[in-house]
């Protein structure tokens, strides 16, 4: 089967192979056939270096497609059933998911040290245990989540994770109140999706800041009320709330200079919600007195902050009716073999997702 793989971590450029197979198969196990796969930044950032992931590894964990073959012991999903792939699936045993944390659940991190593919040469790993840039992935039953059949195999990719991302950060994890004001770092699809949830919750203001036109304009149609550059950012901070600072601040990017930013332009006693996954060698610096002196709650956000599954009812309900937008978020659709075209939307920052069609 074709797969997109990387050789080696720091290459900008993937490999459509025809000689992949995927491996793994047995009881608990999924074959899916891959229909539709996003591009997200933690792709590229595992390509460079920035996530940890062995290599050789196909890429990919926002996917979704049909099941071919159940392993024994399977009884959520059978063959045929249209399913999204999550790449964190819960265990429903560990400490984490009986406190009710199951985005914290490491079972699905166990899973990355396992090769999904082979080739002539050798094992092949897939990105977060998954790897949807192929046509084929084996994956643990929990990493196949059953969708209805109205919903479209792009939309579903979207959800397996960075809308999710996006809107559980405003809706789980910030809770954003009513009447509230709110800046977004980082208008990718996830900022894009935080903007959706902020707007959900009634944020009176939402400031959407991001270095590229095309994504400052699209954020307006997503329902910010302002979108400004970077450079812009202090004079909307003087205009929205008096120089005060925003009730909550979204960092969507995963680097301790914007999560710094994101810190000064929340006001005290306010939160900054970190939702971009960053190095393990990139050290935010604060002091101890600021952090006694102004109160400012700091959130991270992992996966959205809530229950994966009911996220993911939760997104299907609010697409139905009308209340986010997900098509909109589609701003570019490849081939598998295009797909270092898409690699170099999401670098220039042209895409707000590029979709995968397998």
């Amino acid at each position: 089967m074709r797969a997109a793989v990387l050789h080696e971590i720091g290459q900008d450029k993937l490999e459509v192979l025809d000689d992949v197979e995927a491996v793994g198969f047995g009881p608990g196990r999924v074959r899916i056939r891959v229909r539709a796969t996003g591009l997200c930044h933690s792709d590229l950032s595992a390509m460079g270096g920035v996530l940890p992931q062995p290599a050789p590894f196909v890429p990919g964990h926002e996917g979704a497609g049909e099941v071919l073959e159940v392993g024994e012991g399977v009884t959520r999903v059978k063959p045929g059933d249209r399913v999204v792939v999550c790449w964190l699936p819960a265990c429903g045993a560990c400490p984490a998911c009986k406190r009710g944390q199951t985005e914290l659940c490491l079972a699905g991190f166990m899973n990355a040290g396992t090769p999904n593919f082979r080739r002539p040469g050798g094992d092949v790993f897939g990105f977060a245990g998954t790897g949807t840039f192929a046509e084929e992935v084996v994956v643990d039953a929990g990493c196949a989540v059953p969708i209805p059949d109205d919903v479209p195999f792009d939309i579903a990719a979207l959800i397996g994770c960075g809308v999710t991302t996006g809107l559980g950060a405003a809706l789980n994890t910030a809770d954003v109140e009513a009447g509230s004001s709110v800046a977004v770092i980082g208008c990718g699809g996830v900022g894009i999706s935080a903007i959706q949830g902020a707007r959900l919750k009634g944020a009176a203001e939402i400031v959407a800041v991001d270095p590229v036109d095309s994504r400052r304009e699209a954020a307006l149609a997503f329902g910010a009320t302002k979108a400004v550059s970077p450079d812009e950012l202090p004079g909307a901070k003087q205009l929205v709330t008096g120089g005060e600072g925003f009730d909550y601040v979204f960092e969507v990017v995963g680097r301790s200079a914007t999560a710094r930013t994101a810190y000064d332009n929340t006001r005290r006693g306010g939160t900054l919600v970190v939702v971009g996954a960053g190095a393990l060698d990139d050290f935010l610096q604060l002091n101890m007195f600021e952090l006694f002196f102004d109160e400012k709650r700091i959130l991270p956000s992992m996966y959205g902050g809530g229950d994966v599954l009911r996220s993911y009812e939760r997104t299907i309900g609010l697409w139905r009716a009308g209340r986010i937008d997900l098509s909109g978020l589609i701003t570019h659709r490849v081939a598998l073999t295009e797909i270092n075209e898409a690699l170099d939307q999401m670098r220039t920052g042209a895409a707000l997702r590029t979709c995968i069609e397998i």
